[in-house]
């Protein structure tokens, strides 16, 4: 069982300018006291065909983390344009928000991020150079991807039965 489940996420800028911060309310619960931040990140995968172009868009640490419900808002930069190849700035790309505990991810929330431009006219015949200012995101955030792990914890009783000894 987790010790911290993951109640809800909240998309608070959506859409959005390409070049605008991502927002997110973040709630979740805690069921026993912690020894540990939690860690917290934000990536953008940047091509569908390799991950050299991911960027870690932020990470914070959140702690020291009470018991029962707790709630914040977790920014991050829009990512460099320049670590996307032009071929990929437009259309369907992902946002990964993940949380870790001493090292280990436990959550995992994926969303699909639509990148077009604002206009019908750029949309039908888009600019071989992209027009950055001109691109909206719109995070299909009403359709979450949401992957759990089990970890160890603080105590050896936390573990799952199939945890490696050297994870």
């Amino acid at each position: 069982m987790s010790v911290v489940s993951l109640l809800g996420v909240k998309n608070l800028n959506n859409p959005a300018p390409f070049t605008a911060s991502y927002q997110f309310e973040i709630t979740f619960e805690c069921l026993e006291q912690l020894q540990k931040d939690l860690e917290w990140k934000l990536t953008y995968v940047g091509s569908a065909t390799s991950s050299e172009y991911d960027q870690e868009l932020d990470s914070l640490l959140v702690g020291p983390i009470p018991v029962g419900v707790n709630k914040f808002i977790f920014e991050a930069d829009a990512p460099d344009v320049k670590r996307i190849p032009t071929s990929e700035m437009l259309g369907v790309t992902v946002i990964l928000l993940t949380c870790s505990y001493d090292g280990r991810e436990f959550v995992r929330v994926g969303y699909y991020v639509n990148n077009e431009y604002d206009s019908e006219e750029l949309a039908a015949e888009p600019p071989a150079k992209p027009v950055i200012e001109r691109i909206r995101r719109n995070v299909l955030a009403e359709k979450p991807r949401v992957t759990r792990f089990a970890i160890k914890w603080d105590s050896d009783d936390s573990a799952p039965a199939e945890y490696p000894p050297d994870q």
